[in-house]
């Protein structure tokens, strides 16, 4: 496992198992952090890639990769994007970070940021490319002005998208458009593709990707005394170019639903009162259970034979003597040699009644989340979810897979439960073909969770390279054709450089709500 620098104010909980993902807090960002103001759901993702594979990272890089990269230098990076890291999951093929504003994953050889509200994600990528180069030692070109930056490292790959704002006109940075945003990334990248995928008048989501081997735009004043110098590619890599096909990276897909219109009352389990409540409840659900089982025990007191030792029962993980078949364990009057506190004096733990993990797991377990990928088939997968105040709720998921030798995989959920904004996001890229489910259950069971009045679903997947006219994702188009109480509004597939994408949008039968919020300005 690969070591990263915590700094001080981080706590560890390293798991008792040897190479399950285990957790590190951040207790100093979730200070006084409040989602009141968190309007802004839909978020934006960005993938880049540094090399095809894991397998096929360059020799001066090192097996680690980027995940060789200390947590402080990241933190710099997220600066710029105006968020903090909240806790981070360690494992060894991915370290998941959770943030206030969604969520980030560095794999050794690509990094996944997906950010929400008003931050400026894309003014993070030079810093992305810089650490790279620099920490990770990823092949690297002198820097260009408009990055701003010393160097940047040469991506592989690179992938950025979004759904349409429901407050566009609140983004700052190059985030106020999608003519902005494609902008930015071209001052970057030569020969990238920018996409609309669905509706202009309706709900619709937006795509930019570059081909493989990407190339840097070039410096606008070269360096003659440093040229710029002509890389070797990955061995690997070169290899695949040759033969025209995309090197797999573990089955690679993913798959994003993103809802809106949530229904109150299933939205209602995502606010801090009701998961304390929940919390409450279970609490001390529990501790009847405890006092219920010790009365049993009572009974076989008048039976004890002569020097036998007391038996002992568990109340909240205490042990307490029976020693008088006369003493009622739980009253407060009782003058025997052991009481216990009654349930009204049980106190109620802090943790469950303000923001953080204590309540984020309450939410992740009472809601569902966390038996989309249950632990029956997933043993090692942690959660790691947080609840903020006065809503709102965040989750990572590190899911290592259950056949030796497999990939480690994710998925994230994000969700801001405002009835004037409702908004909630489910990301994973666990293959369908590990799970043994059907892509249109996993999507039944995440919608159930929320109920929105609607929400689009985007399958992101490597194309099989044997047979690319009846790819995988154009097989499975049709498999999640029917959502049980939704009506599919709109289905489009495209035929990418080395993948499919399938795109569908959905309406709930019985929602009688508006017409999306519109207002961006079109490319």
């Amino acid at each position: 496992m690969v070591n990263t620098e915590i700094p001080n104010n981080y706590t560890t909980s390293p798991s008792s198992f040897s190479g399950t993902p285990f957790l590190t807090i951040n207790h100093e960002a979730t200070i006084d952090l409040d989602s009141t103001n968190s309007f802004e759901g839909p978020e934006k993702l960005l993938e880049v890639w540094f090399s095809a594979s894991p397998l096929s990272l360059p020799e001066a890089t090192g097996p680690g990769g980027l995940k060789i990269v200390p947590s402080a230098v990241w933190k710099e990076m997220l600066d710029l994007v105006n968020c903090k890291v909240l806790s981070v999951v360690e494992s060894e093929d991915v370290d998941a970070y959770l943030l206030s504003e969604s969520s980030m994953f560095v794999f050794p050889h690509k990094l996944i940021l997906k950010t929400c509200g008003t931050t400026t994600l894309l003014s993070g990528l030079p810093k992305i490319l810089e650490i790279a180069a620099l920490v990770a030692k990823f092949p690297h070109s002198l820097a260009n002005c408009v990055r701003g930056t010393a160097t940047a490292a040469i991506p592989y790959r690179v992938f950025y998208s979004r759904k349409n704002f429901l407050f566009p006109d609140r983004q700052h940075g190059p985030h106020r458009s999608w003519r902005d945003e494609v902008k930015s990334l071209d001052r970057l990248f030569l020969g990238g593709s920018a996409y609309m995928i669905g509706k202009m008048n309706g709900e619709h989501w937006y795509l930019y990707l570059t081909e493989p081997n990407t190339m840097l735009t070039p410096p606008a004043t070269p360096d003659r005394e440093h040229p710029v110098k002509v890389l070797d590619l990955p061995e690997a890599t070169l290899r695949a170019k040759a033969q025209d096909v995309e090197i797999d990276d573990g089955q690679d897909e993913t798959l994003e639903i993103l809802m809106t219109d949530l229904d109150p009352e299933n939205a209602k389990q995502f606010y801090l009162d009701h998961a304390s409540a929940v919390a409450e409840g279970q609490y001390f659900q529990k501790a009847r259970k405890a006092r219920q089982e010790a009365q049993k025990n009572l009974g076989s007191i008048n039976n004890m034979d002569e020097g036998e030792e007391p038996k002992q029962f568990r109340v909240n993980g205490l042990a307490e003597e029976i020693c008088d078949d006369s003493v009622d364990v739980f009253s407060n009057a009782s003058d025997g040699c052991s009481t216990s506190a009654s349930e009204d004096e049980l106190t109620f733990p802090q943790e469950l009644t303000t923001e953080g993990h204590a309540l984020g797991t309450v939410v992740s377990d009472f809601s569902g989340l966390s038996a989309v990928y249950p632990a029956a088939r997933y043993p090692d997968a942690r959660v790691d979810a947080y609840l903020f105040t006065p809503c709102g709720f965040s989750a990572n998921g590190v899911i290592p897979s259950p056949d030796a030798g497999g990939s480690t995989h994710y998925f994230t959920v994000h969700v801001t439960p405002e009835p004037h904004c409702s908004y909630a996001s489910f990301e994973t890229n666990v293959p369908a073909s590990q799970t043994g489910r059907e892509t249109a259950d996993v999507i039944q069971q995440v919608v159930g969770i929320f109920k929105p009045g609607r929400f689009s679903v985007t399958l992101f997947e490597a194309k099989d390279a044997i047979d690319e006219d009846m790819s995988v994702a154009k097989k499975r188009c049709s498999k999640f054709e029917g959502i049980q109480g939704y009506r599919r509004v709109d289905r489009i597939v495209h035929d990418l450089e080395g993948y499919d994408l399938v795109f569908k949008y959905y309406e709930r039968f019985d929602w009688e709500g508006g017409a999306p919020r519109l207002g961006e300005s079109g490319f």
